[in-house]
Order: C-alpha cells, then sequence, then structure tokens
C-alpha cells in the first residue's frame, strides 16, 4: 500500500481485547450494541518477565539513521550495519540474532515476529507475518486435560505441548530477498562473535532467569547449566557467557539460509525435542517445518486529529486494530486540554481501553480461519458510536463488546492467557526506509526447552484453551491445524497524512498490555506534543475487560488524588510495579525540503533522527552521524 494510498482511505480505526459472549443479531452503525449476557470478565493482566528497574534515559539525536531496541549490544549492531551501508531490514536482523543472544528470555529464532516494513523508494508499507502455527496434528482440546478441564498455564507452557511452529527466520529471510541491501551472511556476523567470544550478562537477564529459576532447573538440560549455577541459582549480572552452540547454529543458517533451519539436522533436533519431552511431550512434526510459509498482509491504517495517518499489525494481531480502536475512540476528547497525567486524561483514555479490549477477544484471530470483521471494528461511524458509552463523570465498569459492521454470527468469549515474553526494535535508515518489530517466544523463557544454543517457543498458549465459551458459542481464537495463535503485538508505524512523509516508529513489549503502552506513547506526541523519549517515559496505566483501571506504582499518576478521584467515578483501582512496558521509537525530526519539520520533530537542529528508549527496561536508541 502506498502512502497516497493510506491518504485516499477512510478514517478506519481499531480493535482490542475481551468481553462478551452473545451480542445481539443487529447492529451495525446503529450504537452500541446491547448484550445478551454479560460474563465474567477473563482477562487479568500478568506480566510476562519481573521488572528491572527504572533507570532514566535521554533522548538520542542522529542525522543519518537510528536505531532503539532492547538492549545496547544489539543497537550497537544494528548501527554497525548500517553504517556499511545496510538497509533498515538488515539491521533488523542483525539486531534480532544478538537479541536472541543477550535477550534469550523474550525473543528468539525459535519463535515468531510481526513486522512493519517501509520502503520509501517504492512508497510502499507491507505488514510481514512471521507468527507461530498450530502443528497439522493439533487438535481443539490440545490443552484439555485427562480430567476434562483446561490445564493450567505453566502446566501446559512448560514442555513440548505448547510449541508452535518458529516463523521469525522464514519472514525475515523473504523480508531481505525484497529489501536486504547486505549479504544475508554479514548479517549474523555480529551475534556469532558475541557467541564465540562471550557477553556479560545485564542485569536484566539475570533477574529474569533468577525469576525462573525453579522451572528452568526442573526442565533440566541443556538450559539448566547454561542459565544457573550448579547450586540452581542464577547466574550473576556481569558473568561472561559464551554459547558456542548457537554460533553454530548462526554459523549454518548464514551460509544454508532460512532452510538450514527448517529442514536437515536443526528440524531434526527441534522436533525430537518437543516430541521426547518425558512429561508434556508435543505435536510439531518436520512437515511443519518444513512447510512453514510467511505472509504479507494489508496493513491496518486511520488518521488520527486530521495530521497522523497511524498503521499497525492486522489480524491474526489484536494490537494494531486495538491501537487505532483506542485512538479511534478518543478523537471526539480534548485530551490537549486535559494534559497528560491528569485524573481526567487517565479516567478518559482507560475508558477508551476498556471499549477496545471488549471487542478484541470476541472478534479477532487468525483471519485465515475466521471472519474477522476488521474494516468495522476500526470504522470510525462504528466507534463514535461506542464512544457515547464514555462518560466523563463515571466509569462503563466492566465492558462488552460491541457489533461492528461484518459481523457473522454469535461469537464466544476467548479464555486464552495473553503473556507473551517479547521485545520491539524500531529502526530508520539513511534512505527513508523503517521497520517496527515486536518479536516473542511468548513467557518468559518461552517452553523452556533448548535446542543447539537457542530456546523454542511456548506460543500455542495464546489459543483458547477450550474451542467453545460458558454458553457454547464458538472462540475465533481457538486450536486448530496451521493456525496462527491472536497476539497483542503492535508494532506502529506514523506517517503525514496529508504529505505521506514518515514520521516514525513505535512498539512495546508487555503481554495484553502492550496496545496501551504503544498508544500512550503515539498520544503523548500526537496530543500532548512530548518528544519521543518524554512520550515512552509518561507513566503506564490502563484497563482492560473490568471495572479495574492499574496504574503505576510511585509514578506522577500514583497520588491520592488520582486514585481517589478514580475510585469516586466508579473505577477499581489497582497500583501495580509490574508496568513494565519496553518501548523502543525512533521518529523523523528534521526539517523537509519545504521548510516543515517533522509533526514529531521537536528539536530540529539536534539531528534529522530521534530516539527514545523505556526507562524500565536496559535499551538504548543510537544513530550514525
Amino acid at each position: 500500500m502506498t502512502a497516497s494510498a493510506f491518504r485516499r482511505q477512510p478514517a478506519l480505526w481499531g480493535l482490542s481485547i475481551a468481553a462478551l459472549a452473545v451480542l445481539a443479531a443487529c447492529g451495525g452503525n446503529d450504537g452500541p450494541a446491547t448484550p445478551v449476557a454479560t460474563p465474567e470478565p477473563v482477562e487479568q493482566y500478568v506480566p510476562p518477565e519481573p521488572p528491572s528497574g527504572y533507570t532514566p534515559k535521554t533522548i538520542s539525536y542522529a542525522n543519518k539513521d537510528m536505531v532503539s531496541t532492547a538492549n545496547p549490544l544489539a543497537t550497537k549492531a544494528g548501527v554497525d550495519i548500517l553504517a556499511k551501508g545496510g538497509s533498515a531490514l538488515d539491521a533488523a536482523i542483525a539486531v534480532q540474532m544478538v537479541l536472541n543472544l543477550v535477550e534469550p528470555q523474550s525473543s528468539g529464532i525459535g519463535g515468531g515476529a510481526f513486522m512493519l516494513h517501509f520502503d520509501k523508494g517504492a512508497n510502499k508499507l507491507l505488514a510481514y507475518d512471521g507468527r507461530e502455527t498450530a502443528p497439522k496434528n493439533a487438535t481443539p482440546n490440545l490443552f484439555i486435560g485427562a480430567d476434562g478441564k483446561p490445564l493450567a498455564f505453566l502446566a501446559a507452557v512448560d514442555g513440548g505441548l505448547s510449541v508452535g511452529t518458529p516463523g521469525v527466520l522464514r519472514m525475515l529471510e523473504a523480508a531481505h530477498k525484497v529489501h536486504g541491501k547486505l549479504p544475508w551472511k554479514d548479517l549474523f556476523e555480529p551475534a556469532i562473535a558475541l557467541s564465540d567470544n562471550g557477553f556479560a550478562i545485564s542485569p536484566r537477564m539475570s533477574v529474569s532467569i533468577a525469576g525462573s529459576a525453579a522451572r528452568i532447573k526442573a526442565q533440566g538440560e541443556p538450559g539448566a547449566s547454561y542459565f544457573l549455577n550448579a547450586d540452581g541459582t542464577a547466574k550473576a549480572a556481569g558473568t561472561l557467557l559464551k554459547n558456542p552452540e548457537l554460533a553454530a547454529t548462526l554459523r549454518a543458517i548464514a551460509a544454508g539460509g532460512a532452510d538450514a533451519f527448517y529442514k536437515g539436522d536443526i528440524a531434526k533436533d527441534i522436533v525430537a525435542k518437543v516430541a521426547s519431552h518425558p512429561t508434556n511431550p508435543g505435536k510439531l512434526s518436520l512437515d511443519d517445518l518444513n512447510s512453514y510459509t510467511h505472509k504479507v498482509r494489508e496493513p491496518v491504517c486511520g488518521v488520527y486529529r486530521t495530521q497522523y495517518r497511524v498503521c499497525g499489525m492486522p489480524a491474526p494481531s489484536s494490537g494494531g486494530i486495538a491501537v487505532l480502536q483506542t485512538l479511534g475512540l478518543l478523537q471526539g476528547f480534548d485530551l490537549a486540554a486535559m494534559k497528560p497525567n491528569t485524573l481526567d486524561s487517565v479516567h478518559v483514555v482507560s475508558e477508551a481501553y476498556r471499549l477496545a479490549y471488549a471487542d478484541r477477544a470476541v472478534y479477532v484471530a487468525d483471519p485465515d480461519f475466521v471472519n474477522v470483521p476488521q474494516a468495522g471494528l476500526i470504522n470510525a461511524d462504528y466507534l463514535k458510536d461506542r464512544a457515547k458509552l464514555i462518560s466523563l463523570t463515571k466509569s462503563i465498569g466492566t465492558p462488552t463488546a460491541g457489533t461492528p459492521p461484518g459481523v457473522s454470527g454469535a461469537k464466544g468469549l476467548d479464555n486464552s492467557a495473553a503473556l507473551p515474553s517479547t521485545t520491539h526494535l524500531s529502526i530508520i535508515d539513511n534512505a527513508g526506509n523503517a521497520v517496527s518489530m515486536t518479536t516473542t517466544i511468548e513467557n518468559g523463557f518461552g517452553s523452556l526447552q533448548m535446542v543447539r544454543g537457542f530456546l523454542l517457543n511456548n506460543q500455542l498458549t495464546d489459543f483458547s484453551f477450550t474451542a467453545t465459551d460458558a454458553a457454547g458459542l464458538p472462540i475465533a481464537n481457538s486450536v486448530q491445524p496451521g493456525k496462527r495463535p491472536r497476539s497483542s503485538m503492535a508494532p506502529t508505524i506514523v506517517f503525514n497524512a496529508t504529505t505521506g512523509d514518515l514520521e516514525g516508529a513505535i512498539g512495546s513489549p508487555g503481554g495484553s498490555a502492550i496496545i496501551q503502552y504503544t498508544a500512550k506513547a503515539i498520544l503523548g506526541m500526537t496530543d500532548w506534543g512530548l518528544n519521543v523519549q518524554q512520550a515512552i517515559n509518561l507513566p503506564n496505566f490502563g484497563a482492560q475487560t473490568n471495572a479495574t483501571t492499574s496504574i503505576e506504582k510511585g509514578s506522577v499518576i500514583d497520588t491520592v488524588a488520582i486514585r481517589d478521584g478514580l475510585k469516586t467515578r466508579g473505577h477499581t483501582v489497582a497500583q501495580t510495579d509490574t508496568f513494565t512496558s519496553g518501548l523502543h521509537g525512533a521518529v523523523y525530526n528534521g526539517v523537509r525540503g519545504n521548510g516543515t519539520p517533522g509533526l514529531f520533530a521537536r528539536n530540529p537542529g539536534a539531528g534529522t533522527f530521534a530516539g527514545g528508549a523505556d526507562p524500565r527496561r536496559e535499551g538504548t536508541a543510537q544513530g550514525n552521524n
């Protein structure tokens, strides 16, 4: 889709997480739907990784390009690739390989990813889907135990049962053939060198290991001796860690392409690891790996405040739809006048989240298997009607889903747990190409199954554990062979709605709260006029499918006045110190040829590009000058 095509589209907006089970048969754009029944809310946010502190970050400026990732070593790898003449896509590949090594709890070649890529020369934005798929032998009862009840989450996660077909390598290779400039093999050199020579375990990695130490030990070798000391404790921050097995794996992929992973000995070892688990074997087969294909999809886009065209990932991710829907619901509210970090803005934005999340679990799943009313969910008229439910003085409480245009048949309420252990990277190169990629192995350390130096995902637990809800209605996000589980990942790229110029890339890890983190940063840069780092720094808060509004403990909004004010308006308030976003953004900060600064430029003289990294994690932003 070209930037000019973006401008021709009607203002569409997006969707998010969970609420009802039975909807009125009629609806369309005529107003909010009245549900036949309101089920108990099922989604409670639980952080996928433990927090690792708050380290203030300063905005970064550069003249040639910008890279923002979750680890300094990964950022350096991306910057170095760009300095050698690589493209944004080249840098993204190098970054992902290094993250596999230095942030193994979050992502890697044993997992999947969603990526937006903007090709400046072709003036085209594409959505690359490298999401894992369910094995061909999977059944809707995959996570139903011998007692006929759904398995407990960790009982499903730890072992082979939860492992889906990894997708990130096949996706990156396909994108590289179109958008790459440097040879494929060159992009693996930084990660290979670090694997051979070793790297210092970061504080965040050590904290993450400690949080999962007992489970890692229970799964045995090779993960136990790699991550743990002989006494079963986590290896400390600063410990030099080498991974020669991963180096060998990456050399094979660098030389043989993605086929070296999906076919041959590496594939055989993956399948053997999954199938031979002593207590929780899985169904992944060689055929699943041999036949995996990525998807190239049309992004979802919408215009916010007339100036900004915000584009995100479509289904099977709910993230792009949900972010767009949240913004669409807020179109009629003067957030600029409310100002950030105030009772009014926290209340109104949280109410928009509720309505967005109420649609998500009911409607969003793999569009190759179910009808996802995507256009209807982000339709401006539908959202304008839904926004009438938002009162300035009273909370909605437990929300219910609407009936967007395009709905066919009653849908059941999803009961999947959204706990992806994830990372995000944003890159803009000197030619104006951009990548916004969110990549994951699902829970912290994935399935805890380690093969040839890398961890396998537990992505199948992103499916609903049951195929129908309590009312007997079919759940869109149920397990089916070859199906991709729904996600919350929300890689986002923003354009000037009038000119089509690239303005920036943003995104975050953080499970089901990814939607809130990403929307918060966008609101910061648009309504509140903040630079990318200030927008990322904003305190986290939000709501999903119940009356609870969570606020970041110890932040500037965690005050008696705001907590009591929310309670007076009907919110149940929860203070949490685990709202650990990992936002990483890169924006255009210069002045264009017509003398107009970029929409997100706050200090145009400092550099052509600006980058920000979340103070809640250990990432950095850097570029070449």
